[in-house]
């Protein structure tokens, strides 16, 4: 399992880094397989505490909705909203002033980015002058950019403001603690009032999103499901599984990774898949290998997991 390990932390290095490797669902399945606990990038070096942990979200495809059930049988309010693919980030007012902009990282600690984010948002909340307020959202980058989540991402990390202030960039809310309604939507209403853009003054078709975000509404019963180490139970991202290409599968060899793991690579008769030539595709391990029964011979199911990396998903015969 350490070699796992290895593999996730490089991926979610890369992946704060601004040069994702791994789309999620990749990164799901095989934190799930290793037992991997960690959520984002773990090493704490120049890294900033969050005034309060920014979690990730239970990931649940529409054909799982009946097995897995991810709020249970709550009948009340559930918002939905956009979840949109960028970078996410958490900013920090003292008195009404913005104090700290810090990237995701590990959702406990993150890069400073304070002088980045003065472009993108209100530096202060006017007559607001709660004494502490975290606001998280996600920077992103229209869809007419080209890699736009990576653009938005490696934006975060450039050295010359100048040139960060340069890029189409946009910041907009999805949260606010401590809230200071009884409900999240109410919350996002007063945010409006201070200037922000929030996932619910916008259907914004115009940015990348990967999915839909189900909230139940009343902070009370929201918090009253609790969280897990990773995610809160009172809201679950809804994902659509790509359609794929159906090829053959005409070998497989073994790769020698960056960090010395050795991983079996698919190779394909040549298909494209959203105008890429696809001609491999990354396997995991032998248990995947297995579980989704495949032989040298076989047709496949491929996609391009977040648009990037080729998957087989399924035997196609």
């Amino acid at each position: 399992m350490e070699n796992i390990k290895e593999v996730l932390q490089q991926a979610a290095l890369d992946y704060y880094n601004g040069n994702p490797t791994m789309s999620d669902e990749q990164f799901d399945k095989l934190a799930e397989y290793g037992k991997y606990e960690e959520v984002g990038f773990s090493s704490r070096d120049n890294r900033v505490p969050h005034a309060f942990q920014m979690f990730s979200l239970q990931k649940v495809f529409s054909h799982e909705m009946n097995d897995k059930k991810p709020l249970g049988d709550y009948k009340g309010a559930v918002t939905v909203s956009p979840k949109l693919d960028g970078a996410a980030v958490s900013l920090i007012y003292v008195e009404g002033q913005l104090h700290k902009a810090l990237t995701r990282g590990d959702g406990i600690r993150g890069l400073d980015i304070t002088e980045h984010m003065k472009s993108l948002v209100p530096n202060s909340l006017g007559e607001f002058k709660a004494s502490l307020l975290q606001v998280t959202g996600e920077v992103v980058a229209p869809k007419t950019i080209k890699d736009a989540r990576n653009y938005a991402a490696g934006a975060l990390n450039l050295k010359d403001i100048e040139e960060f202030k340069s890029r189409d960039l946009r910041f907009i809310a999805y949260g606010v603690q401590e809230s200071w309604n009884e409900c999240w939507s109410i919350d996002m209403s007063y945010l409006l009032k201070f200037g922000f853009d929030t996932v619910l003054s916008n259907d914004w078709t115009a940015y990348p999103d990967d999915g839909l975000v189900f909230r139940i509404d009343n902070y009370k019963d929201f918090r009253s499901l609790g969280y897990t180490s990773k995610h809160p139970r009172g809201a679950y991202a809804l994902k659509q599984r790509n359609e794929g290409v159906i090829t053959k599968l005409v070998d497989v060899i073994w790769n020698v990774g960056k960090s010395g793991v050795v991983a079996p690579v698919a190779i394909l008769e040549p298909i494209d898949i959203d105008g890429a030539l696809v001609s491999r595709a990354t396997l995991h391990n032998m248990r995947y290998i297995n579980d989704l029964n495949l032989e040298v011979g076989c047709l496949v199911e491929v996609i391009r997991s977040g648009e990037i990396i080729p998957r087989i998903v399924s035997r196609a015969n």
